[in-house]
Order: structure tokens, then C-alpha cells, then sequence
């Protein structure tokens, strides 16, 4: 079973497509959702996270088209998410897991186990409003694997962490993976060459390239634009999508 199929899937956003017939087959594993701004990737987010309904085409999720089942087994954080700042660091990854319809005897053991990984379990009992925007971002990872979901969909969630903590966070998702279809919505080239073993490049709301890291590499040579081989290959990619207006 893959996690994500979709078929021709259009996502309208005002008077354009934002997503424009992508057609996406994704299973277990880490994947790295490339593009550049205002290529589709957060509306694409939010449509398989169910948050946004599809215009056309056809989404299934974990092989099922009831998404009110699948937002059980699924795990989202948005790009910018909202909370409220009077509550515990704990109280808010518990009433997510609750929004979540997790078992109420399984909530204070999960919560305790998300926390822990993303390096807060001692602030547990801290007010969400004294947190710096590196510690807010990690307890949104937590909120979203607080179910330890099957489908786990995460928006720029490195914004905001130090180089210590987005190696750790590296090493969480690749542990996710194992079990879980992971797809990480970034900007950060390094990241998705480091974290993912498969990546997805869209342009225009439409895929303009799928396969490994060293094949997005390999796509590039020294006279592109980039910093990396890794960095050079998505830029020679874009570039020949966007008919050179790089």
C-alpha cells in the first residue's frame, strides 16, 4: 500500500492552480518536497493533510479515500501553526493527541515520548509563550508524531532550529521513516540531501523531477547556480522548467 497516490490532482488557490495535475505515488520512507516559492508546496501540504479540499484529479491516503479515518493515523505541521500561549508545553500536546482521537489512557505516555524526542521533556511544564521560536517549532514536530502517525507531513520544519538541533531532527525523521511515509516540505537543499532518500522537485504546481538525492545532483553541473553539487542539480532543474528564467 502507498501512503500518498494522487492522479491528476488540481488544487485551484484564487485564480490560478496552485497544483496543477500532479500525478504522486509515495510509500514508507523520507521524502523531500523541493520547489521554489510559490511552487505549490505548502497547498500541497495542506491538500494531502486534508486541511484543503482538491478541485480535480483524484488523493488517496494510507489506501483510503475516508480522510476522516486517515487523520487518526496522520501527523501535520504546518508551516505556521497557532496556540494557545497560556498553555503547558504538556497541555498542548495532550489536546492535540485528544483532537486526535488517541485513547485517553495512551495520551500521558505518548505525550511524555514526543516531548522526549524532540528534546523537551523538561520543559513540559513550561507556558508555550516563554518558549523561544526554535522550542515553539519543536513541540509542533512533537504535536505531530505525538500518535506515532503512518503518514507524517511537515512544512519548513527546521525554521528556527540551530545546527545541533536540526541534526537531531535529521536523525528523528530517518528513524520515522523506517515505519512511516515522511514528506518534509523545505527550502533547505542540505536538509532534504541529508534527511531524505527520495526527493520530489515541483515547479508551478506541477512535478518536475522525482528520484534520489544523487540523482538531483547529477542533474547539475559546475556552471549552474548553487553552492553544492546537490544545490547545483535543483537549480539546473528549475531552470530548464522555467525556460532559463533562473
Amino acid at each position: 500500500m502507498r501512503a500518498i497516490e494522487t492522479d491528476t490532482l488540481v488544487v485551484r488557490k484564487g485564480k490560478r492552480n496552485a497544483v496543477d495535475g500532479l500525478s504522486l505515488s509515495l510509500g514508507q520512507g523520507v521524502h523531500g518536497l523541493l520547489g521554489p516559492n510559490g511552487a505549490g508546496k505548502t497547498t500541497l501540504i495542506r491538500t494531502l493533510a486534508t486541511v484543503q479540499q482538491p478541485t480535480s484529479g483524484t488523493l488517496q491516503l494510507l489506501g483510503s479515500n475516508d480522510f476522516k479515518a486517515v487523520r487518526r493515523k496522520l501527523g501535520y505541521l504546518p508551516q505556521h501553526f497557532g496556540y494557545y500561549k497560556r498553555f503547558k508545553v504538556r497541555e498542548f500536546v495532550e489536546y492535540l493527541a485528544w483532537l486526535k482521537e488517541m485513547p485517553a489512557k495512551e495520551i500521558p505516555k505518548a505525550v511524555h515520548s514526543a516531548l522526549d524526542r524532540v528534546g523537551l521533556a523538561d520543559r513540559a511544564d513550561d507556558r508555550m509563550k516563554s518558549l523561544s521560536g526554535g522550542m515553539v517549532r519543536r513541540v509542533g514536530i512533537a504535536q505531530a508524531i505525538v500518535n506515532d502517525p503512518e503518514l507524517l507531513l511537515l512544512d519548513e520544519p527546521t525554521v528556527g532550529l540551530d545546527p545541533a538541533q536540526r541534526l537531531r531532527f535529521r536523525e528523528l525523521v530517518a528513524e520515522l521513516g523506517q515505519r512511516s511515509c515522511v514528506l518534509i516540505s523545505t527550502h533547505l537543499v542540505e536538509d532534504v540531501a541529508a534527511a531524505c532518500t527520495d526527493v520530489v522537485l515541483v515547479n508551478e504546481g506541477s512535478l518536475v523531477f522525482q528520484g534520489t538525492p544523487r540523482d538531483l545532483t547529477n542533474a547539475g553541473t559546475d556552471a549552474h547556480v548553487g553552492d553544492s553539487p546537490i544545490e547545483r542539480g535543483y537549480s539546473a532543474l528549475i531552470s530548464a522548467n522555467a525556460g532559463g528564467a533562473w
